[in-house]
């Protein structure tokens, strides 16, 4: 394995997060973070970003406020 470099390591960063580079990249992906303190903390902005979008994501508004956007957009459509 092989220090890759800030350069390759963030242009490949999202990649390596999902796990789609190949074996040898991933390894020296992970060797450089292990390595270089500014690539390892955007890392982790990267992966506590995805966390939490992927969390919103999963929430639903209150059944009350839908009701009230569906009401307006019905009314929009009518007066349309």
């Amino acid at each position: 394995m092989t220090d890759c470099g800030c350069e390759k390591a963030r242009r490949d960063l999202e990649e390596y997060l999902r796990h789609e580079v190949c074996k040898t990249e991933y390894a020296d992906i992970q060797e450089h973070l292990e390595h270089c303190a500014a690539c390892r903390d955007e890392a982790l902005v990267a992966t506590t970003l995805t966390e939490v979008l992927a969390r919103a994501c999963k929430e639903t508004a209150p059944e009350q406020l839908r009701d009230q956007v569906l009401a307006k957009l019905r009314a929009a459509h009518a007066t349309a």
